[in-house]
């Protein structure tokens, strides 16, 4: 079972990965330079936060074109796992992966804080190590995280039972006092139909080291590669 970070011009949180998945799981690692096209050795894309590209033009809009991001399409459509954390969650939706689009913070301000999430759902493998309804603390940090789409797609959406993380209060209340950046539905987290594509704005990389303040996101490490290594 291997993981792939994907290495942007301009990200900052692909070490982070890689610091939880070799280096706190031991689990093989490779990172993936974004002009590199040949990933079949990949089980599990994570595509990092950061700043691709420095975020011309919009979060994500120039990233799309990166030449790795064809394979990652192909690494999907075989039901291979791609996960895209928050300027990943934005690429994720630009390249079509994912529906929806990530539009500037509710109040317009950049946010840097930590949230309390609720997880919907636990019989994806992205959640596995979660119970359902359980609430969780992550880090954000992002100034376009606000989710939207249109009616029809958030109908979609929601019918297809495809939130898996939404924004909430600690008691698992969903409101728009417990809305940090004015997500629709409070919406932090989702899948593509098949359930093998997860993008969220949360960092559950940032919280999978006690020593720096929880490890609330590392079951969700530990989870893929359970049952990636025993499937």
């Amino acid at each position: 079972m291997k993981f792939g970070v994907i290495v942007f011009p301009g990200s900052n949180c692909d070490r982070d990965i890689s610091t939880v998945t070799q280096g706190i799981l031991n689990a093989p690692t490779r990172m993936v330079w974004h002009q590199e096209t040949d990933i079949s050795d990949l089980d599990v894309v994570v595509i990092p936060g950061g700043f691709s590209y420095g975020d011309y033009l919009r979060c994500g809009a120039i990233a799309q074109f990166s030449p790795v991001m064809n394979s990652i399409i192909e690494h999907a459509k075989q039901g291979k796992y791609v996960l895209g954390i928050c300027n990943g969650f934005q690429v994720l939706t630009e390249v079509g992966l994912l529906p929806g689009a990530l539009i500037r913070n509710r109040g317009l301000h950049f946010i840097c804080d930590r949230a309390t999430i609720k997880v919907e759902r636990n019989d994806l493998i992205w959640t596995k190590n979660y119970q359902a309804q359980q609430v969780i603390t992550l880090p954000i940090a992002h100034g376009e995280g606000c989710y939207y789409a249109d009616e029809d797609t958030l109908k979609a959406i929601e019918d297809g039972d495809r939130v898996l993380f939404r924004y909430s209060s600690s008691s698992g209340e969903i409101n728009s006092d417990n809305n940090p950046n004015g997500s629709i539905n409070n919406i932090a987290g989702i899948v593509n139909q098949k359930g093998n594509v997860l993008g969220l704005m949360p960092h559950p990389e940032r919280a999978a080291d006690g020593n720096i303040g929880g490890t609330d996101g590392l079951a969700m490490f530990q989870g893929l590669l359970t049952a990636l290594t025993t499937a």
